[in-house]
């Protein structure tokens, strides 16, 4: 079986001389609080895969893609095997918080996520896998 190939996004920025990163909490409260990711379409290049889901997931059109920060294989909860891409991410305009429904359909669909930003990896636990490489954005 192939592996399925999933872009993660640490969306980043400064405030108060701090680096934050993005995250949000889904509806459904079981989901836990996650950094925006999704699943590369077939044939879909990479490095596009990850601002289609940043766009779909967050609705932010402006931020820069600042490079791959690593990729590995890991085993999901469902024994699925993912070959994950985990990018940095810079916005310099984005709210503190904000409502957003994913455009992305699938089982997203309907679904309102809660975005705010987090200033250290230790702030809140992410569901399984999302902070792996945390530490590469808080050194």
């Amino acid at each position: 079986m192939n592996p399925i190939k999933k872009v993660y996004g640490y969306i980043t920025r400064v405030k108060n001389d701090k680096i934050q990163v993005l995250v949000f909490q889904h509806s459904n409260p079981e989901a836990g609080i996650q950094i925006p990711k999704g699943t590369v379409e077939a044939k879909e290049e990479i490095d596009y895969a990850i601002i289609r889901e940043v766009k779909e997931e967050t609705g932010l059109q402006k931020f820069k893609v600042e490079g791959l920060i690593t990729e590995d294989f890991w085993k999901n909860d469902d024994g699925s095997i993912h070959h994950r891409f985990f990018y940095n991410i810079t916005v310099l305009d984005a709210p503190d918080e904000w409502e957003y429904q994913p455009t992305g359909g699938g089982e997203e669909s309907g679904l309102t996520f809660h975005y705010f930003w987090i200033f250290s990896q230790n702030e809140t636990e992410l569901v399984r896998g999302h902070g792996d490489y945390l530490d590469y954005i808080f050194q």
